[in-house]
């Protein structure tokens, strides 16, 4: 399978392409930009957090306990002494980090549920609702949070597929088949909590018409077509024509 540099380079060039298309086409402003790019890139990893010593599993679980344990001093930073403070906010990290972590690790195999298309689209779907419903974004800027997300994660799966094809010698390897999947018998009833899940975010997702209407507009993509091109060399296709 690809390894942790090809899908982060990967992701953040593909997400980094789409993301100026839909920002110079005015679907987008400059800090949902930024925002699609990261969570592209972000998307990219997220299928390896079942795998125990992947980057992106340690990574994303430093990040956390430091965030949990500094959410902890800061909501009592008014009660507690300066070193019941210190004891507090070790705690709560190595909580996190250890106890946590380990936990997460056990109940998760590598390239189990997680790793799978159902699983990244409750993920993208997950975080439309939250950006649409609890955040208050506007309505194409909460889809295109939620399709970069998840269009992330498929160029993860994508490339583990590629990866899994011997080209020297034209044959599968052994992983073939095992990214990007749909379901496993073996794990059937964790596929039927997931596809459960899934439905229900589909059904109290926001409207997905208006935002496929935003998209198709004429006047976006006309916008797009007057940018497509440096001013020089527009000019000079211009005249040739």
């Amino acid at each position: 399978m690809a390894n942790f540099n090809t899908h982060l380079n990967v992701a953040f060039m593909v997400s980094g392409t789409l993301s100026l298309t839909v920002y110079k086409a005015g679907l987008i402003d400059d800090s949902g930009f930024l925002v699609c790019v990261a969570l592209g890139t972000i998307g990219g990893l997220l299928p390896d957090l079942d795998s125990d010593n992947s980057t992106p599993i340690k990574l994303g679980f430093n990040i956390t306990s430091f965030v949990f344990a500094f959410g902890l001093v800061m909501h009592w930073r008014s009660d507690l002494s300066l070193l019941a403070l210190i004891a507090l906010w070790l705690a709560g990290y190595g909580f996190m980090r250890y106890v946590i972590f380990h936990i997460f690790t056990t109940m998760t195999v590598h390239r189990g549920v997680i790793h799978s298309v159902p699983y990244m689209a409750i993920l993208g779907l997950g975080l439309t609702c939250l950006s649409y419903y609890g955040l208050h974004l506007p309505l194409t800027t909460s889809w295109f949070y939620g399709l970069f997300l998840f269009g992330g994660a498929m160029v993860h799966l994508a490339l583990d597929e590629i990866y899994s094809v011997n080209l020297t010698g034209m044959r599968l390897k052994r992983s073939a088949g095992t990214a990007m999947k749909f379901y496993q018998h073996k794990d059937k009833w964790w596929y039927l909590l997931i596809y459960g899940v899934l439905a229900l975010l589909i059904y109290a997702a926001p409207p997905f018409a208006p935002f496929v209407d935003d998209v198709s507009d004429p006047t976006h993509w006309q916008q797009l077509r007057q940018g497509l091109l440096p001013t020089l060399l527009e000019t000079w296709w211009t005249h040739k024509g």
